[in-house]
């Protein structure tokens, strides 16, 4: 992931074999590695069924945070649409509020969709969810997911390794009519999802359905930072522990842009890679 091979943004995502699924995968960013990337498997499951890696529509991959189960929407030959239903989510804190300078009073609800997320109303912060602001989301949400953490102590239900606070969560009005809403997650050591988040949408389909904004069967979407869509359900309420959780089902599509081959010379002196900000 680190130059001069990725970038800073960069996320993989590594299969490997499974005694019980189809595949096992596990994720890693700039800042090491995390539990669930909706993204990923939405990408995965275009490989996979394009690449003629598993002859059949539906998927299953095991990841950090639980199963997977995938669905291929394919025309002609190839997969144009993706839903996969995630892990339980769940709302781990609401209504909460934490000092952050220089923004005073910040407002969050901390929510499990296969990580744990501060989700954050970008607009009280002076702060719009477009490229312009870029480096300004990268830094509140750095600070942000600080404070929380400090703050709030994090305990998954049954998985001492997923209790951390994942990243931060900036949502805002939709810029396309009949969309639900904006939103931007900034996680690991300020990497910026280009998408809409996969985990994260879940984790706020969580958060509205237990505010009633969200009822079960209801689809909404929600647009990244570059306006590229995610479209969750919540499918199903169900216990999780102490939580009352929804299965979420979460679709959208996605491209190949190329193959790679990467190359680790014993003799470069960057061959472990470094990163810029």
């Amino acid at each position: 992931m680190f130059e001069p091979r990725g970038h800073a943004d960069m996320y993989g995502a590594v299969i490997t074999p499974s005694k019980d699924a189809d595949f096992d995968v596990f994720f890693l960013h700039n800042e090491g590695y995390s539990t669930m990337c909706g993204h990923a498997i939405i990408a995965l499951t275009k490989l996979v069924v394009e690449a003629g890696f598993i002859k059949n529509d539906y998927v299953t991959f095991n990841v950090p945070a639980g199963r997977i189960e995938s669905t291929a929407l394919i025309h002609a030959g190839q997969v144009i649409r993706t839903a996969f239903r995630n892990v339980p989510s769940f709302v781990y804190r609401r209504d909460q509020s934490v000092e952050v300078p220089p923004f005073g009073t910040v407002k969050f609800d901390i929510a499990y969709g296969g990580a744990f997320y501060a989700i954050v109303e970008a607009d009280p912060l002076g702060l719009s969810i477009d490229e312009s602001h870029y480096s300004r989301l990268v830094q509140a949400g750095k600070q942000i997911k600080c404070a929380i953490s400090e703050a709030v102590p994090i305990e998954h239900t049954f998985e001492p390794d997923l209790s951390f606070l994942y990243g931060t969560i900036f949502t805002g009005p939709p810029r396309t009519p009949g969309h639900y809403s904006r939103n931007v997650c900034v996680f690991a050591d300020g990497e910026v999802d280009r998408s809409a988040t996969g985990s994260g949408v879940s984790a706020r389909a969580a958060v509205h359905y237990a505010k009633g904004d969200l009822h079960l069967g209801q689809a909404i979407t929600i647009e990244s930072i570059l306006g590229s869509t995610m479209t969750v359900t919540a499918m199903e309420s169900i216990g999780f522990g102490a939580y009352q959780a929804i299965v979420p089902e979460v679709s959208g599509n996605a491209h190949f842009t190329g193959t790679n081959e990467f190359w680790f010379d014993p003799q470069d002196p960057l061959r472990n890679g470094f990163i810029l900000r």
